[in-house]
């Protein structure tokens, strides 16, 4: 008779990656900010401190936390676990609080080392992603000057977001935070124009392309060049830098994008009725959903599977008319969105007296002719290089959201300050973790709770109120709350779980505990019971 093996039960800490963390654009430590704060109680910190320590965590890679708290669409939430109890946490509105908390209490951006780098280092373009290069790369000591063509920085952050979604005195405090660590601006100064390609490159060490695509493509329809069509970029600068556009009574906005939507949403603060013309399904459009919504829910008309042909114009070139066509979709294009195909015999007419073309933009390669480019787009390698002292990033390279841009920034300074000061001066990347799902989080061990919800007024007020912000940093105790929902996925969060069910006395607190860490297991005393691997509400305990 064969011999009975009882299986064995012993217990190790494996630390997992969280699902939000494999869904950041900027690929922040996302668990860890929030764990700061929601266990705090644990570690005998104030809400002050915790709060500066979570704000901290997440300007080391990313120096706009009230900025992308409003505007991000946060694909990190789709990640969530929590999807499947109730609904995910409100990262974006986490990250809005602590980044207004920053702002409020004045903290600066942390620096990693004194100035005694040598190198000086050019920026071309005062967008996100020229930002954070300059931001990574001072903070590290190096001298750093950004030119820009524009009256101030920002870039598309500036020129391009409404300010119902980001007041520029939020962009401007965030912004000054980086020029307090040295970083000189040079605005007004245009390369090809003010000053050579060649002469920065003799000027400084290496230069970082942050030029973003800031020319909005027009309408190749019969009419769509003439008066009262605009691009959506041009349209939104020129309302962000406050001039008063006359769009008439009615106004088709063509595109599916968040400039569309944006420039939707300020022809409607205009006074007109406002048509957007989008060629697919709601479903293909790629604008952020509740930007939509919100669209809809001011009055703004969403016309889809619909697609200009012609503008209609009088003799003398007034705009009177939008003549479009039905479509309807085929198969998947390169984009994996399905094709849309005309629908012969179903053309129509809308008036209209503005016609805002938000179709698509590109980068201006005015005086950077001489780099690798293909058309408007800059050619660079897998690490944003276009050659041995040139780098970039953002919408140069292709169009794409702010986070993106951002961590594009830091990677390229990483690069460049792991060459200057040679191997090992360029952030490591962390270990290999295993991914945890939501099978393995013990979601009994929370009560079930909806995320919490921004203030926002209703549509026909928020119209009202013209330019101003139209959602809340959500308060205080509605912050305090949404941390605790998280379960901390993959890393102990300290709930003695472990400790209080295992009766051999195998867990020993930790004197300086803190996220992810609370307790040591020594396997001497293990009685192979398994108990604290079935408890354990984070999936940070697995058997080995």
């Amino acid at each position: 008779m064969s011999e009975r093996i009882t299986p064995s039960y012993r217990p190790r800490q494996v630390e997992k990656t969280a699902p939000c963390q494999v869904g950041c654009a900027n690929c922040g430590d996302i668990r860890g900010w929030i764990g700061e704060v929601a266990q705090r109680h644990k570690t005998g910190i104030s809400r002050e401190e915790a709060y500066a320590k979570a704000w901290r965590l997440i300007t080391d890679v990313n120096p706009f936390p009230a900025t992308l708290g409003r505007i991000c669409p946060h694909p990190c939430e789709n990640h969530c676990n929590r999807s499947d109890l109730d609904q995910p946490l409100a990262i974006n509105a986490l990250e809005r609080f602590l980044g207004d908390f920053g702002i409020s209490a004045g903290l600066p951006l942390p620096r990693s080392r004194d100035r005694d780098c040598g190198e000086w280092l050019g920026v071309v373009g005062a967008g996100p992603s020229g930002l954070s290069f300059a931001y990574q790369m001072a903070r590290r000591g190096y001298r750093v000057t950004i030119y820009d063509a524009r009256e101030k920085a920002g870039g598309m952050l500036r020129y391009g977001v409404p300010d119902y979604r980001l007041p520029q005195n939020v962009l401007d405090a965030e912004i000054q935070k980086i020029l307090d660590l040295g970083v000189e601006l040079e605005l007004k100064t245009t390369v090809g124009k003010d000053i050579s390609l060649e002469t920065l490159r003799s000027r400084h060490s290496g230069l970082y392309l942050g030029i973003g695509a800031q020319q909005g493509l027009g309408l190749p329809v019969p009419g769509g060049d003439g008066p009262s069509v605009w691009s959506g970029t041009d349209y939104l600068s020129r309302m962000n830098n406050g001039e008063t556009i006359a769009t008439g009574l009615h106004v088709v906005v063509v595109g599916g994008g968040n400039t569309a939507i944006d420039a939707a949403r300020c022809a409607k603060r205009g006074g007109a009725e406002v048509t957007i013309l989008y060629r697919r399904s709601r479903e293909e459009m790629p604008a952020i959903d509740h930007e939509i919504d919100d669209a809809l829910d001011e009055g703004i008309d969403l016309m889809l599977l619909a697609t200009p042909v012609k503008i209609e114009r009088l003799a003398d070139g007034r705009l009177t008319g939008v003549r479009a066509q039905r479509m309807q979709l085929g198969e998947p294009d390169s984009s994996g969105r399905r094709r849309p195909v005309p629908i012969a015999h179903s053309e129509f007419s809308l008036q209209a007296d503005t016609v805002i073309a938000a179709i698509s933009q590109v980068p201006q390669l005015t005086g950077l002719e001489s780099l690798d480019h293909d058309g408007n787009w800059l050619i660079a390698d897998a690490k944003g290089a276009l050659d041995s002292d040139v780098l970039a990033g953002g919408d140069a390279l292709g169009l794409g959201i702010a986070g993106e841009a951002i961590v594009q920034g830091r990677r390229a300074a990483e690069q460049l300050h792991a060459g200057f000061r040679g191997s090992g001066s360029e952030r490591e990347p962390g270990p290999v973790r295993p991914d945890i799902d939501s099978e393995n989080v013990l979601f009994a061990t929370k009560p079930q709770a909806d995320a919490v919800q921004s203030a926002k007024l209703p549509g026909e007020q928020r119209i009202t109120m013209g330019m101003a912000e139209v959602e809340k940093t959500i308060a205080e105790e509605q912050f305090l709350a949404e941390v605790d929902r998280c379960f901390s996925c993959g890393s102990c969060f300290g709930c003695e779980q472990c400790y209080m069910y295992c009766t051999s006395g195998c867990f020993t607190k930790v004197e300086s505990a803190g996220p992810g860490m609370y307790f040591t297991i020594n396997l001497d005393n293990c009685k192979e019971c398994g108990k604290c691997v079935e408890v354990c509400p984070c999936g940070f305990l697995e058997v080995m």
